[in-house]
């Protein structure tokens, strides 16, 4: 499970909870089914008039993807990308044939392919850039879907609002508060509805989905990279040093706090009082 998404879920009904028991009277006052159903049918409806059939069937699926924590095995695509350069800077392309039949990365499998069946690099790597641009483009558009339900789902909301303004106004000559009141309540849940669906379900889901896509375009640009170093028969030593870049985590790429704080705790570090200002003053 994603402890990102649990986490995010318990505080939720921390807030849904809070909001029921402790600004209402009654919690039932916050339920309105016939409210609730608008925006649900009105959102999906729109949805499905927006998008294909099997996209929305897609991307319903990738719910699940929410929940889970995913891995991309960058490190194990890093440790079959220097095994095979080695094997490949032997010149050994039986073997090398033999360790692409264990990998299960298929866009490294496909590189690796084209570079044993001598293809040229200009084609290799228009191939390989092509692949990952249509992943981008397919996750980036699954993403866009939620997108577009948090954008119908305020909306449906205002509708059923609507709704019960026009019901409410029925009533309004009989001028009895105990019956415009919980009409104008339930008018005003629908917009409660669908906010609440926008930004606490269809963004987050969205958003998700986004920074998935994010991580796995770094590990395939990683595999694309280590396989444009095997095209140029750089050294295995060198391709493994290159792409443990692309998993090396640094607290900041400019300075390293902890090597400084080493070396002034070592007395390697600027000399406190010996700069030109120091000088200056002495001079004077």
């Amino acid at each position: 499970m994603n402890p990102s998404t649990i986490i995010g879920m318990f505080a939720s009904v921390i807030l849904l909870v809070s909001v029921l028991f402790f600004t209402a009277e009654s919690p039932q006052s916050f339920l309105n089914l016939p409210g609730l159903a608008i925006v649900l049918a009105g959102t999906m409806a729109a949805t499905f008039i927006s998008y294909p059939l099997k996209e929305v069937v897609r991307v319903v699926r990738l719910v699940g993807l929410v929940f889970r924590r995913e891995n991309t095995y960058m490190r194990d695509d890093i440790k079959e990308l220097v095994d095979i350069s080695r094997l490949w800077f032997k010149g050994d392309v039986r073997a090398v044939e033999e360790a692409l039949e264990k990998a299960r990365n298929p866009f490294l499998r496909t590189g690796i392919q084209l570079v044993i069946a001598n293809t040229k690099e200009d084609e290799i790597f228009d191939l390989l850039r092509w692949r990952i641009a249509r992943l981008k483009a397919r996750e980036h558009a699954e993403a866009q879907i939620f997108r577009t339900m948090a954008t119908y789902a305020p909306a449906f909301g205002m509708i059923g609002t609507l709704v019960g303004l026009v019901n409410m106004l029925e009533v309004m000559e009989a001028g009895d508060l105990h019956v415009i009141g919980p009409r104008m309540a339930i008018a005003l849940l629908t917009t409660f509805y669908g906010i609440l669906l926008a930004n606490l379900v269809f963004k987050p889901i969205a958003v998700k989905l986004e920074r998935r896509t994010e991580e796995r375009l770094i590990a395939m640009n990683m595999v694309f990279e280590g396989i444009s170093l095997i095209t140029k028969r750089r050294l295995p030593s060198f391709i493994e040093e290159t792409l443990n870049s692309f998993v090396a985590n640094y607290h900041d790429e400019i300075r390293d706090p902890i090597v400084s704080e080493r070396a002034r705790a070592t007395g390697d570090g600027p000399a406190k009082g010996k700069g030109p200002a120091a000088g200056k003053g002495q001079n004077a």
